[in-house]
């Protein structure tokens, strides 16, 4: 009987040591591309699910080779219009209020990108930083959008 109870302890003991070691290998993370359908509700309520760590605000699909920078954000808001995209900047804050982290998804499956020489990317680099990362530019309204970093969904 003193064996049958060891035994039993170490496949206790191992099966606690199994469990323990898969739960910190879960990532948990879960990450999803927000602004290409209207059906998916506001940026707001996306954070306000519970459901995701990472929100891609996706996509900016038009850039580069002399391109003025566009975003496609599938009736969200107007880009082009002054204030109208107002609601994205505060669904931002929202979202890092509740420690999600907001990415600017650049790319995508549709759209006319490409960087032509060493010029036009520091120059879209810049329009990422000023626009939508931590740069200081006053000209553009609404910006900077303080995202925290910048997914690249690039296809070739």
């Amino acid at each position: 009987m003193g064996r049958d109870f060891c035994v039993q302890i170490i496949v206790l003991l191992s099966l606690i040591l199994i469990a323990l070691f898969i739960r910190t290998c879960q990532a948990g993370a879960i990450a999803i591309h927000w602004g290409q359908s209207s059906y998916e509700g506001t940026l707001t309520q996306t954070c306000a699910s519970g459901k995701y760590s990472f929100v891609n605000i996706a996509f900016l699909n038009k850039f580069g080779n002399g391109r003025n920078p566009e975003i496609n954000l599938a009736g969200h808001c107007n880009p082009h219009s002054v204030n109208d995209c107002a609601v994205i900047s505060n669904g931002v804050r929202y979202c890092q209020s509740r420690g999600i982290k907001v990415m600017l998804s650049i790319g995508g499956g549709t759209g006319s990108y490409s960087l032509a020489s060493t010029s036009d990317a520091k120059d879209f680099a810049y329009y990422l930083w000023n626009s939508f990362l931590g740069g200081k530019s006053s000209s553009l309204s609404q910006r900077p959008l303080g995202l925290d970093g910048i997914d690249f969904d690039i296809k070739l």
